[in-house]
């Protein structure tokens, strides 16, 4: 019966810990969609959990940092949401593929037209962005969080080195090494040069034609291949099995 009890505290004890210790990891977060090199464009997406039993999330906004500013934006439609994108007046132009920028995006509002985010449920809100910065390893956005009874958590917290997590932290976007195309894993940033999809487009016919005209001959091979293999490996089978048999009648006759 001690035992038994102390196995039930214990159980109690932990389910507490599991259950303070969620909210922690329930933060508003981003991601990308593959990779995010730097130099190149993206699609990265922020994940927004709804932390409340008795409301929604209807709103989010999320800043972009000023030291990196990011020329172009573009959010993917979501059913149910309307999304603006606010621009701001650079002190000091962006060039980007040759043509001089005067001003970037410094914030991104959802609004749902619907629900909204209920409790129990996340929703990830897609960005095309680019081009990313060279000079920095990650971006810091600083999120803002609104519930339907009019609450707002402002996940604007930046992780400071050598000290524990904050308890409302900005979402950060971890960058890669700089890739060959710079246009990393994600979109393709709206300024590319045509070329670029003509090219891409080009290989993708060559591609598909040498798919065509290979197909048949491959898928026969290797089906032909199987079959040979597959009577093969029955015939060893049943050789086994009769091998067996009779070493089994000479023991049993001797």
């Amino acid at each position: 019966m001690k035992a038994s009890r102390l196995a039930a505290a214990a159980a109690v004890a932990g389910s507490a810990v599991l259950v303070l210790s969620g909210p922690a990891f329930a933060h508003v977060s981003v991601s990308p969609e593959g990779t995010a090199a730097k130099g190149g464009y993206a699609t990265v997406d922020f994940k927004v959990p709804n932390e409340r039993d008795d409301a929604s999330t209807t709103k989010l906004e999320v800043a972009f940092p000023t030291d990196h500013p990011l020329a172009s934006v573009m959010p993917e439609p979501i059913p149910g949401w309307t999304a603006q994108v606010t621009k701001a007046k650079l002190a000091k132009p962006l060039t980007v593929h040759g043509q001089q920028i005067s001003e970037a995006v410094s914030k991104v509002t959802w609004t749902a037209s619907g629900k909204g985010i209920e409790p129990g449920y996340f929703q990830k809100f897609p960005l095309s962005v680019g081009p990313l910065p060279e000079d920095a390893d990650e971006l810091v956005f600083k999120a803002i969080q609104t519930y339907s009874n009019k609450e707002v958590v402002r996940w604007i917290e930046v992780q400071q080195d050598g000290q524990e997590e904050p308890e409302n932290p900005a979402p950060v976007l971890q960058l890669s090494a700089a890739s060959d195309d710079h246009h990393g894993g994600g979109a393709k940033g709206a300024s590319d040069d045509s070329d670029d999809a003509d090219d891409a487009d080009d290989a993708k016919t060559a591609h598909t034609g040498a798919e065509a005209s290979g197909t048949d001959s491959d898928d026969g091979g290797t089906d032909t291949t199987a079959r040979v293999l597959g009577v093969a490996g029955i015939v060893v089978g049943a050789a086994g099995v009769a091998y067996g048999v009779f070493a089994g009648r000479r023991r049993s006759e001797a």
